[in-house]
Parts: structure tokens; C-alpha cells; sequence
């Protein structure tokens, strides 16, 4: 072999081993190395069950519709934040800018894992990442939140029904939540927004609970439940689904 291809192979050679070392390193910050299953200790604060999750949940929107948010003090826990996480629950929200989890259900920094997207809808980039939350986290809960006046969902009923054109990449957007506005649609309900965006939660739910090869195990396991809500803007309140 040629001296150049010598050295050129060994520089490649040094540069695949230092690109692969950053790569393990990135792994192992986001607890996917092979010690993640550490980060789920039994005496965890997420250590709990998926119903207790969702009673801290209830219980922080009911403060917030009330005005009497508990957590007002955001530098409390930055210390230990640095550290690590343990969200009690994944959250998979609108990107509505209405629509702000931590805050619905005063909940601290830390305590709620967010995925957000217009249409609160899971795709497969919205699965990993729950996914990972729901493996190396150890969330117990994952929340399908729709919300009252859904732009995502009106667009898509306008182009369902009125044949409505889009640009961009909104037409993918739209074939994502077309099943639950679908369904909705079949139903003919008097409020056919109101109506599409609970089966858009629900189509979602179904989804997810049914997603191999992580999140389908966890359920059938017990240790991760998937439920479904509706925010309402006007009065702050979430309804379970």
C-alpha cells in the first residue's frame, strides 16, 4: 500500500475512532449508554404510578383554571436539575402557542416531558422521543392533549371537505391527522371541530398504546399508561377523554 494511502487510512482511521467516542459520549449524556437502567432507581421522584401522575396532573390544571399556581419560583431545583431528570409525565401537545403544558398543569421545570407539534399528533420522530422517555426516564404517563380552537385540525377539515389546497409541507401535516377528523366527520356531529379534535386524541391514544416495540411492552406491563384530553383556552380546564 502507498505511504499516502497509509496515512490517509490512519487520519481516517483516528478521525472514526474520536467521531465515534463523541457519539458514545452523546449517548451516554442522553442515558442511552450502558448504564441507563441506573437512571430508573426505585426511589426516583417519577417513581410512581401512571394514575398518581395523573392525579398531580388534574390537580395542577385545577390550580391553574383557579389562578393559584403553586409553582411561581423557577430557580428552585436548578442545582439537581443540572444533574439529571425525572418527568412524571410525557406530554404530547399542539405547538399552538396557547398551549403551554408546564404552565396548564403547573408543573416545575423538569417535571413534564413536552413534544410538541400542530395537531398533537405521533409521528415516528414524536414516538422515539417518547419512547426514550418512557424507557430511560421511567415515565409513567403519556397524555394526548388536544385543545379548543385547533387550527391544525380546521385546516385539515377545510381540506377534506371543501377540497382546500396548502402549501409547503402542510399537506403531509394534514395526512397525518386526516383519521380522527375522518371519523368525525362520519359521525356528523353539530360541533365538527369540537368533535374532530377528541378523535384526533383518540385516534392518537389508540396509536400509541399499540406502538412496538417499547411503548406497546410498558403498557401491557403496567408501568406506562397512555390517556387522552382536551384543553379548553377560555377557562383553562383540561377534560379527560
Amino acid at each position: 500500500m502507498c505511504r499516502n494511502c497509509i496515512e490517509s487510512h490512519g487520519q481516517l482511521s483516528r478521525r472514526s475512532f474520536i467521531g465515534g467516542g463523541a457519539a458514545l459520549a452523546g449517548l451516554a449524556g442522553l442515558g442511552l449508554g450502558p448504564d441507563a437502567a441506573r437512571a430508573q432507581v426505585p426511589d426516583a421522584p417519577n417513581a410512581i404510578s401512571p394514575d398518581e401522575a395523573l392525579e398531580r396532573l388534574l390537580a395542577g390544571n385545577g390550580r391553574y383554571a383557579a389562578n393559584d399556581a403553586a409553582n411561581r419560583d423557577y430557580s428552585v431545583g436548578r442545582t439537581a436539575r443540572s444533574q439529571a431528570q425525572h418527568p412524571i409525565a410525557a406530554i404530547v401537545s399542539c405547538a399552538d402557542s396557547r398551549v403551554s403544558p408546564e404552565l396548564l398543569f403547573d408543573q416545575g421545570p423538569g417535571e413534564l416531558f413536552v413534544v410538541r407539534v400542530a395537531g398533537n399528533f405521533v409521528n415516528e420522530d414524536g414516538l422515539a422521543s417518547l419512547e426514550y422517555g418512557a424507557k430511560f426516564l421511567g415515565i409513567p404517563l403519556v397524555l394526548i392533549l388536544g385543545h379548543s380552537g385547533c387550527g391544525a385540525v380546521d385546516a385539515t377539515i377545510k381540506v377534506i371537505q371543501d377540497k382546500a389546497e396548502l402549501p409547503g409541507h402542510l399537506p403531509q401535516l394534514v395526512d397525518s391527522l386526516r383519521p380522527g377528523v375522518e371519523a368525525a366527520i362520519a359521525a356528523k356531529p353539530e360541533n365538527l371541530l369540537a368533535a374532530a379534535t377528541v378523535e384526533n386524541v383518540r385516534h392518537n391514544v389508540t396509536k400509541l398504546q399499540a406502538a412496538e416495540p417499547i411503548v406497546s411492552g410498558l403498557v401491557s406491563e403496567g408501568r406506562v399508561k397512555v390517556v387522552g384530553g382536551v384543553y379548553d383556552i377560555a377557562t383553562g380546564k383540561v377534560t379527560m377523554l
